[in-house]
Order: structure tokens, then C-alpha cells, then sequence
């Protein structure tokens, strides 16, 4: 039974699949491109913000708490989507790509655009079509900042839903694998700010890969939503972290992590923090699965269920404007939050 209004429950899902976001990637910082041998090496096994070791190849100059490209960009991507109402101008947004990769490196950060974003740019920059710029991209750079789509889209009708999650990944990832796997955890998220717990937005994710893998250029894996239903049927069967990370894989490549994310809400039950500290000692690409794990997770669950201790320190250690980002996407969705502050438990 809910016990939230409506517009309340959709508040309260899609701050917490932006605040799920950042908790599984900021958990899952220190340990990016690490195997878990290195990850156990390092730091043990990772069960609460911990700092990257000295001279990290990637993550070198943040801090314990900190996100990384994930939630930036994700929270960049909302950003362009509110200002263009909902529109997208593909100009703008590599502008702001550039100009976040030009940040970071003011910063002294060396976590900066993916190969696929980074391919993309270039020759757009060179005068190529956004059309075909991202036709090579099949890497999990748009699935990991995907989540803003999901909450200011709802799902049906179907084919607006796929022409918003394409338009947002074409210029770097306009390939059937990437478009596929970005579809299918922002059905997950839209589902969830509906209301749906993770089990019942499954379907839906589903199908959202499926027709998404209809779209862009014919690369990368051919069948998305399998690989998404093989990792559920492993996580099922209670294998180790270990067993299901090497059988499902955890790359950057979407047909790997997107699937792994997927595993790990599932092995977590759903609860975000649980989700965040598997993704973070899973090994490789720990910080996109933490992040696309928990927006799901977070999503599903809403952030009334996120431990207050759990998210503080992201609060803390970065400048993140989870409710102002939650209500403008939702109303680009048409939901008014007229709850934002509703401290009601909502059904899980």
C-alpha cells in the first residue's frame, strides 16, 4: 500500500535514483580499473568510503566520497535537458562535454572522457555528422549517464521513450549494443519513478533493449536483452561475486557491465547500499556499475530507503542538487512534486 501521494512516490524515486547514482559511484571510485585481486591488495574489501591509494591511474586527486565522470556527466546530461526543454541540441552537448573534460583537467583529474565519447567529439569537432560520429561507440558511457532520460521520460509510448534514450546517446554511442543497454536502465529508472520495485520493472527493461537494439549502427553484441537475462539467471542461483564477475564480465564494453549491473541490484535485493559495496569490490569498471546499479537500485526503492549515513558524505564531498535536478525532470516528465518534502514511507 502506498503511503505516498503519487507525485510524492515519483519525487521520492527519482531523487533517489540520482542519489543511488552517486552512491554507487562514489563507493565504487577507488577500485575503477582494479581487479580484484589489486582491490583486496589495496584496500581489503571495500564496505564504506575509502580514498584511492596514492598515484591511482585513474581516480588520483579525489577524495573519499567523491563521484566520478559518471554522475557528472549524468547530472550534465540533465542539465542540457532541462535548458533545452526537453529538446536536446546535440551542439550544445558536446560543448558541454568539452567543456566538463576541459574542468577536470583544471582540477588536475585524470578521469576524463571514455574512448567512445572522447572518438566521438573528435570528429564532430572535424566536421563530421552527428549522425555518424558515434557509429563505433559501443562502450558504457551513455548507459552510465543515462538515468535523467529515465526519469523525465515515461515509457509509453514506447517509440518516444527509444527517440529520447537514442537522441541522447547518437553523437558517441550511436551503436545497437550501447543504445540498448542505455535503454534498458532507463526503463528500469522510469519504471521505477512510476513506482515499480526492480523485479517488476524487469520487463519493461526488456523490452526497451530489445527495440533499442534495433536502433543505430549494427555493432557490438547483437542481443542485448539476453545478456541482461543471463546475468539475472546467475545472480539467482547464488554464485559467488567472484564466479558472477568472471562469467558475466565487468569492462567498459556495454554488453558486459550494463548485464553486471543488472546482476548486482538483483544479488543486493534491491537496496542500494548492498548494491554499491558489491559493484565497488566486483573489480574493473567498478564506479559505472556502482553508479547505473544504484540509479536503478535507487530508482526502485526511492531514497527514503537509502540509509541518511550512506549518503551524507556524498552529500558532503561533492555539490550535487539531487532534489533540484529530481523536480525539474520530473516535470519535464508532467508530475508536479507537490510532496518534495514528504517524509512518509512509501512502499518498497
Amino acid at each position: 500500500m502506498t503511503t505516498l501521494t503519487d507525485r510524492g512516490l515519483a519525487y521520492d524515486r527519482a531523487c533517489g535514483a540520482l542519489a543511488g547514482m552517486a552512491i554507487g559511484d562514489a563507493l565504487g571510485m577507488p577500485s575503477q580499473t582494479l581487479s580484484r585481486p589489486q582491490i583486496a591488495q589495496h584496500y581489503g574489501e571495500i564496505t564504506n568510503y575509502v580514498a584511492p591509494y596514492p598515484d591511482h591511474p585513474v581516480s588520483h586527486g579525489l577524495g573519499a566520497a567523491q563521484v566520478t565522470d559518471d554522475t557528472e556527466q549524468a547530472f550534465l546530461l540533465a542539465k542540457r535537458l532541462v535548458e533545452d526543454d526537453n529538446g536536446f541540441d546535440e551542439t550544445l552537448w558536446a560543448q558541454d562535454l568539452l567543456d566538463w573534460e576541459r574542468d577536470v583537467r583544471a582540477r588536475g583529474l585524470r578521469d576524463l572522457l571514455g574512448p567512445s565519447s572522447k572518438a566521438a567529439l573528435a570528429a564532430m569537432l572535424a566536421g563530421e555528422s552527428a549522425l555518424e560520429t558515434g557509429r563505433n561507440g559501443t562502450t558504457n558511457g551513455a548507459a552510465m549517464r543515462i538515468t535523467p532520460v529515465g526519469i523525465a521520460t515515461k515509457y509509453d509510448p514506447s517509440d518516444n521513450f527509444l527517440d529520447r534514450v537514442e537522441l541522447a546517446c547518437r553523437m558517441t554511442h550511436n551503436t545497437g549494443e550501447a543504445i540498448a543497454a542505455a535503454a534498458a536502465v532507463a526503463a528500469v529508472v522510469s519504471r521505477g519513478v512510476d513506482g515499480l520495485d526492480f523485479d517488476a520493472a524487469i520487463e519493461t527493461a526488456l523490452d526497451a533493449a530489445e527495440k533499442g537494439q534495433k536502433r543505430g549502427f549494427r555493432s557490438g553484441e547483437p542481443d542485448m536483452s539476453k545478456r541482461i537475462t543471463d546475468a539475472l539467471k546467475l545472480a539467482d542461483k547464488g554464485i559467488s561475486t567472484e564466479e558472477f564477475a568472471q562469467s558475466v564480465g565487468t569492462s567498459v564494453a556495454s554488453y558486459e557491465s550494463v548485464p553486471a549491473a543488472f546482476g548486482v541490484v538483483r544479488m543486493a535485493e534491491g537496496d542500494v547500499w548492498k548494491a554499491a559495496q558489491i559493484a565497488a569490490n566486483i573489480g574493473d569498471d567498478t564506479d559505472t556499475i556502482g553508479a547505473i546499479a544504484g540509479a536503478m537500485a535507487g530508482a526502485c526503492a526511492g531514497i527514503q530507503s537509502i540509509d541518511p549515513n550512506a549518503l551524507a558524505p556524498v552529500r558532503s564531498a561533492n555539490d550535487l542538487a539531487i532534489e533540484a535536478t529530481a523536480e525539474q525532470l520530473l516535470t519535464l516528465r508532467g508530475v508536479s512534486a507537490d510532496a518534495p518534502h514528504d517524509t512518509t514511507e512509501a512502499t518498497r
